[in-house]
């Protein structure tokens, strides 16, 4: 049976209804679009954040991240994305990272396992490993995005 998600995929979209929709496509083409669907969904980013401090290393596609970081009292600075890549593909791995990363605190960042959430999609299994090594680096970047708010160096 194929089932298609609506082409408006709101660009907050919740991590858990993420998964649900990935969870009710059985063929993976049809995973492939609601990922592209996802990048689609996210905001553009300026030229101006187009720059080489907020380009990700490590990723075989062009992709900039972004990072805002708002003091947050005692709970710890908070941390929000936007970013962009020239790769369909990419932009809506993109969305999941910041579904699941944007606006939590530093230390919630360091303490999620995103590369489990990745297998768990079945996404290592069906993405090229450029593309999975990208998704790391992106990851890696975003926690230490939140390691640098918190003022640590390891």
């Amino acid at each position: 049976m194929r089932e298609t998600m609506t082409a408006a995929v709101p660009a907050t979209m919740p991590l858990d209804e993420i998964v649900d929709n990935f969870s009710l496509l059985e063929e993976w083409d049809d995973r492939y679009r609601y990922l592209i669907e996802l990048g689609l969904g996210l905001a553009p980013l300026s030229e101006g954040a187009r720059t080489d401090a907020n380009k990700v290393q490590g990723c075989a596609s062009q992709v900039w991240l972004a990072t805002t970081v708002r003091p947050n009292g005692g709970g710890g600075p908070t941390l929000s994305f936007s970013g962009d890549s020239d790769a369909h593909i990419v932009r809506g791995l993109i969305a999941i990272l910041f579904a699941m990363f944007s606006g939590r605190r530093a230390r919630e960042i360091l303490s999620t396992d995103a590369i489990a959430l990745f297998e768990r999609l079945g996404l290592r299994e069906h993405l090229t490993p450029q593309r999975s090594n990208g998704f790391r680096s992106m990851v890696e970047r975003i926690r230490s995005d939140a390691r640098a708010a918190l003022g640590e160096t390891a």
